[in-house]
């Protein structure tokens, strides 16, 4: 009988972001690989696809019904692995899988960033630390992708197994990659960003965790001594309208662009000369990593995650959160300083290695297969 495997995620995108080369391993290896998510989206190597209505707030009364949902699916297939992620799916997935766990499914959860960390607020802590405690113990393997997770995991949590992976991993062939002057140049120009402007990028969704007005604050004062200075904000949220006057009434639309959700990411950051993320809360960013791979110069600021991937004055600069004066100051040093830039340069490569996809694959191939 052929052996099966279930991928769950609260959304379907989130599949086809970061989980395609998995569903692809399970594939090849003979498996059906089935998936339950929230979108109906296709899915590559993806033999059924459950929509199951997750909603991402945990109270919602549309979880109850995509609990029973779940609970049938995992009670009528009878998986091999279930293996979920996204913090909403990983419950309601433990909690269904109780019984199949007892008949030798095997359940693993990544956790991409626990809500619960040092300088959490306290409702995080209250809410969402007693649920992940207590579900440990119905999990086989917890991995974690960042070192603060998984030394508190190993300290309170009682999973079957505490692992730590670098992340879901980039794909370096789609990130590294060459491009003539005269390329560079086109596509800066589609943005009217000229030959001698500088570049910032940051590539987020468009809400207060990511944070972007701290960027847009620091423009304001950047501008004034160096006109030349850009910033192009990728993403799409419910803070889009509200950036956009901000811009407006600070004369910076032709500094600021807003160009909304992209799939040419890596062609971005190649016509880029600085990558800048401003996030307050981050498990382990993949924007940063893939910004590292492109060779870019990072500032940021000083959340988990973020300061796990950026050595302070190696391959990048970290600030203070909220600190806008040293966010341009760290902003302005690279700017000004080409041999600084040259040496992030160098830096964020190689300390890019351990994060790429090749190297993520065999640490997960080693978990599925243990």
């Amino acid at each position: 009988m052929k052996k099966k495997v279930l991928f769950v995620a609260t959304v379907t995108r989130h599949i086809n972001a970061f989980h395609i080369p998995y569903l692809k391993y399970f594939k090849e290896k003979g498996y059906e690989v089935h998936v339950a998510s929230n979108g109906d989206e296709d899915i590559l190597y993806c033999d059924k696809h459950y929509e199951v209505e997750f909603e991402r707030e945990p109270l919602k009364s549309k979880n109850i019904k995509a609990y029973k949902k779940l609970k049938n699916i995992i009670y009528e297939n009878d998986y091999d692995i279930i293996h979920c992620h996204t913090p909403v799916a990983g419950v309601l997935t433990r909690l269904a899988a109780k019984k199949a766990r007892k008949r030798g499914t095997k359940i693993i959860y990544t956790a991409h960033g626990f809500h619960f960390y040092k300088g959490a607020p306290l409702k995080n802590w209250l809410l969402f630390y007693p649920i992940e405690k207590n579900l440990a113990k119905h999990t086989d393997v917890l991995i974690t992708i960042n070192v603060e997770d998984y030394e508190l995991a190993k300290k309170k949590f009682k999973a079957k197994k505490i692992e730590r992976v670098h992340g879901i991993g980039v794909d370096k062939q789609k990130f590294d990659i060459s491009m003539t002057e005269t390329e560079r140049n086109k596509i800066r120009e589609s943005f009217s960003v000229g030959e001698l402007d500088y570049l910032i990028m940051y590539a987020a969704e468009l809400n207060k965790n990511k944070n972007q007005m701290m960027l847009i604050d620091a423009m304001k004062i950047l501008v004034k001594s160096y006109p030349n200075i850009k910033l192009i904000l990728a993403g799409t949220g419910i803070l889009e309208e509200e950036y956009r006057k901000e811009i407006t009434k600070s004369c910076l639309q032709s500094n600021i662009l807003l160009i909304g959700y992209r799939t040419d990411i890596p062609k971005l950051l190649k016509i880029s000369d600085l990558y800048v993320a401003t996030s307050k809360r981050e498990g382990l960013p993949i924007n940063i990593v893939e910004a590292m791979v492109s060779g870019l110069p990072l500032v940021v600021t000083n959340s988990r995650g973020q300061r796990e991937l950026v050595e302070d004055g190696k391959n990048g600069y970290i600030v203070k959160l909220g600190d806008v004066n040293a966010l341009v100051e760290k902003i302005r040093n690279i700017y000004l300083d080409y041999r600084i830039k040259k040496q992030f340069t160098t830096s964020a490569k190689e300390k890019s290695k351990p994060y790429l996809l090749e190297n993520v694959f065999q640490e997960m191939k080693n978990i599925y297969n243990a």
